[in-house]
């Protein structure tokens, strides 16, 4: 016989499935999700119950607290619907999402439906307004300006013969690693070639020591900075120290480089911005860097060893201050903004 009729209950009917999930609208931080249902005991849905899990990879911590609660008890409002902020979305991540829907019964108990198909995602990169809430931070602490004449490239001798071999003696933009901020939308994606313009306070010179190689390439300031190029704010970040680093990107107009910037990435004025200035003073053209934090240059374009001069330097090469795809340490208050980690 039919148990409810014989407790005088008559038996709920169950609570559509969600199905054909779409998510859409991603950002670094939030995104929309909707779905279909039948229209069949839709009027009993209270809330949604929605379970969102970092998808795992091989190389991640089989620890991890299972007990985390994954789930988000939403009230049922119109869809799409919007998720953000409840698990400080992480950017650049990938995501496994599945729904029920659900009735909350008087007692405050719920009636659940099955769990839907699981669907995967992946959140976006930082976009131009959290990287200009990163440069409003950078710039606070940027420091006094001191004057430059130089950009310079370590590397290992090998580096350079090669270039003089196999590339007509230009040094290639090369893919940008994974290093700095991990919404970076040029970490993978911009080419460049990595330049240094730091100077030693006293000296008003290039350091000597260097993480990158005992061969250094220097080139005079103006031949990749100057009024034909594009200057762009590329990410702020620290590794566990005391100083930090500021990632700017030099591009031609109109290189390549200069058209993936003016999408992405917040641009400065050349003449007058808080890391590096070019400008004319008596017909000729002098440079300014910020003094209190590491500039990490990238040009866009090939440069040719012959417009600059490859030395040895003199100093220790000290590995400490690598920043190869090194990680920026999410607590640090100085360089961290507010959404997804």
């Amino acid at each position: 016989g039919n148990k409810s009729q014989d407790s005088g209950i008559a038996e709920m009917e169950e609570l559509p499935v969600p199905h054909n999930i779409k998510i859409s609208n991603i950002t670094c931080d939030s995104f929309k999700i909707s779905w279909d249902m039948d229209a069949k005991s839709k009027d009993r849905i209270t809330h949604y119950f929605i379970d969102l899990n970092k998808k795992e990879n091989k190389n991640s911590n089989k620890f991890k607290h299972k007990d985390v609660p994954t789930k988000l008890v939403a009230k049922a409002v119109p869809l799409p619907m919007t998720v953000r902020g409840h698990w400080f979305l992480s950017p650049r991540t990938e995501y496994t999402v599945a729904v029920q829907t659900a009735s909350k019964q008087v007692d405050g108990d719920y009636v659940v439906s099955e769990w839907s198909e699981i669907i995967e995602f992946c959140t976006a990169d930082y976009s131009k307004v959290h990287l200009t809430q990163l440069l409003e931070k950078a710039e606070v602490i940027a420091g006094r300006m001191l004057k430059l004449s130089v950009f310079y490239r370590n590397q290992h001798k090998e580096y350079f013969d090669y270039i003089r071999e196999h590339h007509g003696n230009a040094m290639q933009p090369s893919v940008k690693d994974n290093s700095g901020s991990h919404g970076s939308p040029i970490s993978g994606k911009l080419e460049g070639i990595f330049f240094s313009c730091n100077t030693e306070f006293n000296t008003g010179k290039p350091p000597q020591d260097s993480p990158y190689g005992r061969y250094r390439f220097e080139i005079a300031a103006e031949k990749l900075f100057n009024p034909n190029t594009n200057l762009y704010f590329g990410d702020f970040y620290c590794m566990y120290t005391a100083y930090h680093y500021v990632i700017l990107v030099i591009a031609p107009v109109g290189s390549p480089g200069d058209e993936f910037c003016k999408q992405r990435l917040p641009q400065l004025n050349i003449k007058d911005n808080k890391f590096l200035t070019c400008d004319e003073e008596d017909g000729v053209m002098v440079y300014h860097h910020a003094q209190d934090v590491i500039l990490e240059v990238i040009y866009t374009d090939p440069v040719d060893l012959s417009l600059g001069t490859v030395a040895e330097i003199t100093g220790h090469q000290l590995m400490s201050l690598s920043t190869a795809n090194a990680k920026k340490d999410p607590s640090c208050k100085t360089c961290n903004i507010s959404v997804g980690r």
